[in-house]
């Protein structure tokens, strides 16, 4: 469940803060992406180096960073936000619990709380009078209520000396609950019990053996779609041409080549709830595939085109009731009037739409910059494609 989950680790200012960096270590080992956020008082315990070095990342502390900084945006706690899918704070100290649940935002990991659209995980640990204290015991159940998980300490030896309830639940455990928190947020996504398809990557349309007309799609936008579809909970089959990225974990995989390959694969799957067709499907494929290659002293100057199957419009013409068809747009010029027009002949309820004139979208890039239309809708969306794909199916199904 934590291979290939982006987390957010939040470590605040009690001596458990020493723990976190095996809790690290461990998340990593697990396949997780980890990111940290310390509150101020945390670093006097383990310092920014620490954690900075073993997550691969610089580590959030203040809301307004230094100006020296690799990250000195002042809304890094947005984008941190938008990319996690899980937040785990461990250790959570009474201060910082206090601060979560009444909203306070003054440093980078209260503020990150309050933007986050993952699911929180919480572990309070402190003295154990503090945790039995009616301040302690009030500001967890408000932020049970608040949706927020919580993994109660553990009993034992104490910083203080003392024995009690308020020790760091071992590694294990936590790990344990984050895989829970991620299955149930799953099992309660707004695709849960839903039959998703999704097409990526680029087709080939071969010429001879060593020959063929393609085009520079990665997948890794169609692969962004599928990974948020499934951590919506949906049950997700991905049918991809020839990429070189790695397959995302628990999704029903389907490789093809061609446009027709493709064609054929997405009818066999064509009762599925949703369809997403992100793929760069190549418009024509010659009319005459040679066995053997073909040398170039004997080679025509021309090579006959036919056109490839319409896979959306067959889709669009084919769709069942209550079936929900997501289509793809990459435009040079004129992108919303191509795209709304794609819309209507394709009889697709969204199109997502993207130029290769932007900066940072498109083909190959981390990032893409897109225009979400419906017949009666239109926004755009900007950023990793892995949140631009949560953002496109949060925005289709009112869901965030």
């Amino acid at each position: 469940m934590l291979s290939g989950k982006r987390i957010i680790l939040g470590v605040t200012g009690g001596i458990a803060a020493y723990k976190a960096a095996f809790l690290l270590r461990a998340l990593q080992k697990a396949g997780a992406e980890v990111r940290v956020t310390m509150t101020p008082a945390a670093t006097r315990f383990v310092g920014t180096e620490t954690f900075s070095s073993l997550s691969k990342h610089e580590v959030a502390v203040d809301v307004f960073p230094e100006k020296d900084s690799a990250t000195d945006s002042w809304t890094q706690h947005i984008s941190w936000a938008e990319w996690a899918d899980l937040f785990v704070i461990a250790p959570c100290t009474a201060n910082t619990l206090s601060k979560i649940a009444n909203g306070a935002a003054d440093n980078m990991l209260t503020s990150t709380v309050l933007a986050a659209r993952c699911p929180l995980f919480i572990c309070p640990t402190m003295d154990g009078e503090m945790f039995e204290s009616p301040a302690v015991q009030k500001n967890l159940e408000t932020v049970q209520e608040f949706g927020y998980h919580i993994l109660e300490p553990e009993e034992g030896y104490l910083a203080s000396g003392l024995e009690g309830k308020g020790r760091l639940p071992e590694t294990n455990l936590i790990l344990e609950k984050c895989n829970t928190v991620l299955s149930q947020y799953r099992s309660n996504g707004p695709l849960a019990g839903k039959k998703v398809v999704v097409t990526a990557g680029p087709t080939r349309e071969h010429i001879d053996p060593v020959r063929f007309i393609s085009n520079p799609s990665s997948g890794k936008m169609g692969f962004a779609m599928a990974k948020a579809a499934q951590n919506m909970g949906a049950d997700v089959t991905l049918i991809h041409g020839p990429v070189t990225i790695e397959k995302p974990e628990g999704i029903t995989t389907i490789e093809i080549e061609s446009a027709q390959e493709l064609f054929e694969q997405v009818q066999n799957h064509s009762d599925a709830n949703v369809v997403i067709m992100a793929a760069a499907v190549s418009d024509f494929t010659p009319k005459e595939t040679h066995q053997q290659k073909v040398k170039k002293d004997k080679a025509d100057s021309s090579i006959q085109l036919k056109k490839t199957p319409d896979i959306l419009s067959w889709l669009g013409d084919h769709k069942n009731d209550g079936q929900i068809l997501i289509g793809f747009a990459m435009e040079t010029e004129n992108l919303l009037e191509n795209a709304k027009d794609k819309l209507e002949r394709k009889n697709a309820d969204w199109i997502v739409a993207n130029s290769l004139n932007d900066d940072d979208s498109g083909f190959a890039s981390d990032k893409n910059k897109v225009h979400l239309l419906s017949k009666n809708d239109s926004i755009q969306i900007e950023g990793l494609k892995s949140e631009v794909a949560r953002q496109v199916l949060s925005h289709i199904f009112k869901n965030s």
